[in-house]
């Protein structure tokens, strides 16, 4: 029979992960309590949380037998929220500075994702990166046409000034 502890636990991880557009696993083994602090406070700023959890409750939340192999010894689990791949980007800049924590595997979109995979989603722009280059892709030709109607105002700016100015010259 389970603990009243471990039934809270598991139903506060489900809804986490029910919320979150994306998972990765970790080994945090070696990671310090500043060392935790720090990658919390960097994946909160993009919007995702790193929990610590039993693997035998993510093996109930997920129910996947490739995740039993994989969820040995201390995991840690990042979840984004806001972007999927915001807390993939901030756990794998984090891990290169520091070689930890080790990234097992994540989960994304139903399915499971290889670190190969990860490695892959982090060099990608984030959300908010790509929208402000939708946004400048979008008034560009804007800008340009912009340009092409002024075009032949500014010419007729430019004729009489040089009009006026020959005939200051002339007199």
């Amino acid at each position: 029979m389970p603990s009243t502890k471990n039934v809270t636990q598991l139903q506060a991880l489900e809804e986490k992960i029910q919320r979150a557009k994306s998972v990765v696993f970790t080994s945090y083994a070696g990671l310090n309590l500043s060392q935790q602090t720090k990658l919390r406070a960097q994946l909160k700023q993009s919007g995702s949380e790193f929990v610590v959890a039993k693997n035998t409750l993510l093996n109930l939340v997920f129910k996947k037998d490739e995740l039993k192999k994989t969820l040995q010894g201390q995991t840690g689990v990042v979840l984004s929220y806001e972007d999927e791949v915001g807390g993939i980007k901030k756990v794998v800049e984090f891990a290169k500075t520091l070689d930890k924590p080790e990234i097992k595997l994540g989960w994304m979109g139903g399915k499971i994702i290889s670190l190969e995979e990860i490695k892959a989603l982090a060099k990608l722009p984030s959300k908010l990166e790509l929208i402000a280059m939708l946004i400048s892709r979008l008034q560009g030709p804007a800008y340009g046409l912009v340009n092409v109607l002024n075009a032949n105002a500014r010419n007729l700016v430019y004729a009489l000034k040089a009009i006026e100015g020959k005939k200051k010259a002339s007199n």
